[in-house]
């Protein structure tokens, strides 16, 4: 697929004069969504005033580089400072240093990269202003666990959680509470500077406090809460982690988590890639920016919604398209290849195997569909006539992967510096 520079798929736009096909109608589609939630040209308007002091840039995510790029490029003057960014997700900056780190399970690379990004903030004084930037993946690229609580312990419950499909807001909330840095801790350590938090979200509803479990906002320490995810999903620790637990509290402070500015959100996305639809003749739905769940149950609710449309012209009339974001779960059954986003698509494929006259993409817009090289795959156009326990198979392995790589359809782009979730498009015509 082609590619641009920075890292976005370029549109597949058909010949002065011929119908688009499905391909292109989706990647357009995708295209419009990712280059609403680059961080580029997004400051204007809500730049600090210039501090006495310094200015110091830390941040963590998948978009952490180019969001700090994109500052120092609206920012004008000289500023320092380090973010943490995902292996592969670095990009070119002038004064604020880039490291890369592990995603979704954290290593000893961000947790070194958290300790120097803690220091710069325990550095700040009154005149100094501290410029944030937190995006998707911060919560496991700045690890700097608790007293009482190891990179190890902190690494096997990340993976627990991970495979058994908790939503986003139920590991974030044990992230916070097995963390020295997350949910305030971070801001209270920049004080008494002057903070200012950007964020791009990947969560549903965008809560700043969810957004990388929230470094700089200031959050009740719920350590409750986090023991009875832990024992919800039965995932077994230390009785010396969870005497840290119960330890950890956010200090207490009466100066607040700064100025915060939201600056790319799922909606936004699904806003721009809308107004896409609507350019092309084709009228769009939003279903949703928050839609969470097992990705191969919702799979199954989306086709019923398509069967709707295609016999009863409901919620809308044909030609539409379907857009939706979320960050869905898959619990782990089989050992294939694949993630969310490839897993919804092949239990949308499976359910609709004999519908005509409806397309799909599902990816993530940061471009890793899991732990894979793909952000997603397309169906549409001409599929192949894969017998029903072809495609049961793979979807009781956990291999969607290796089905849509084995019929041409996966979704490649590389890393594309941002993230706001996942971006799902449904085409019926």
């Amino acid at each position: 697929m082609p590619s641009s520079e920075n890292g976005l798929i370029a549109p597949v736009r058909p010949a002065v004069g011929e119908r688009p096909s499905d391909k292109q109608i989706l990647h357009e589609l995708f295209h419009a969504a990712l280059n609403a939630a680059t961080p580029e040209g997004k400051f204007g308007g809500i730049l600090p005033h210039p501090p006495k002091g310094r200015t110091i840039v830390i941040g963590a995510g998948k978009a952490a580089a180019s969001m700090a790029r994109a500052f120092e490029d609206a920012w004008g003057r000289p500023c320092e400072g380090l973010v943490v960014t995902r292996y592969g997700h670095s990009a070119p900056t002038r004064h604020v240093e880039v490291v890369e780190a592990g995603h979704p399970v954290p290593d000893d690379a961000g947790m070194a990269g958290a300790q120097r990004v803690f220091q710069l903030a325990s550095s700040a004084g009154a005149d100094d202003l501290v410029v944030c930037m937190m995006s998707g993946g911060a919560s496991a690229l700045l690890t700097m666990p608790y007293p009482g609580i190891s990179l190890s312990d902190k690494q096997a419950i990340t993976s627990a959680l991970l495979r058994c499909g908790a939503p986003i807001s139920a590991i974030n909330t044990v992230r916070r509470s097995l963390s020295a840095i997350k949910g305030g801790r971070l801001g209270a350590a920049a004080m008494p500077a002057k903070i200012v938090t950007y964020l791009i979200s990947d969560v549903p509803g965008d809560a700043p406090a969810t957004i990388g479990s929230g470094p700089t906002i200031l959050t009740p320490s719920t350590p409750d809460a986090a023991l009875s995810i832990l024992d919800e999903y039965e995932i077994a620790v230390p009785e010396s982690v969870r005497s840290a637990i119960l330890r950890n509290r956010v200090p207490d402070s009466t100066l607040g988590s700064g100025e915060i500015h939201t600056i790319a959100t799922p909606r936004m996305a699904l806003e721009a890639a809308a107004a896409k639809a609507r350019a092309m003749g084709i009228e769009p739905i939003i279903l949703g920016d928050a839609i969470e769940g097992e990705a191969r149950e919702l799979g199954i609710a989306f086709a019923g919604i398509v069967r709707s449309v295609l016999t009863h012209a409901d919620p809308v009339r044909k030609p539409c398209v379907l857009l939706s974001s979320g960050e869905t779960t898959v619990t782990l059954r089989g050992r294939g290849r694949g993630g969310r986003n490839t897993e919804f698509l092949l239990s949308l494929r499976h359910q609709l195997r004999n519908t005509p006259g409806f397309a799909a993409i599902a990816c993530d817009t940061d471009g890793i569909d899991g732990s894979e090289d793909n952000a997603g795959a397309w169906i549409g156009d001409i599929m192949p006539d894969d017998p029903l326990d072809l495609t049961r198979s793979y979807l009781n392995s956990n291999d969607a992967y290796s089905y849509f790589e084995r019929i041409g359809r996966l979704v490649v782009t590389g890393p594309t510096l941002t993230n706001v979730n996942d971006f799902r498009a449904l085409l019926v015509r």
